[in-house]
């Protein structure tokens, strides 16, 4: 029997998108030739979704 029987999904279904988004980052990180994930990176993996990108938050423009 599941701990969350009874209860409400949105805060799994959150906290699921959350892995997912940070295990899509660690796969990127470990494919990157340099130290760090360049920031434009993060962007593609963040935003290139089958979702389009909304459960990443709503995209930032003319930020900088």
């Amino acid at each position: 029997m599941s701990s969350t029987d009874g209860r409400s999904g949105g805060h799994d279904d959150a906290a699921l998108d959350e892995i997912e988004l940070a295990g899509e980052l660690m796969i990127a990180a470990t494919a990157s030739s340099g130290d760090r994930l360049p920031t434009e990176r993060i962007d593609e993996v963040l935003l290139d979704r089958p979702d389009g990108g909304s459960s990443a938050g709503p995209a930032r423009e003319g930020d900088g």
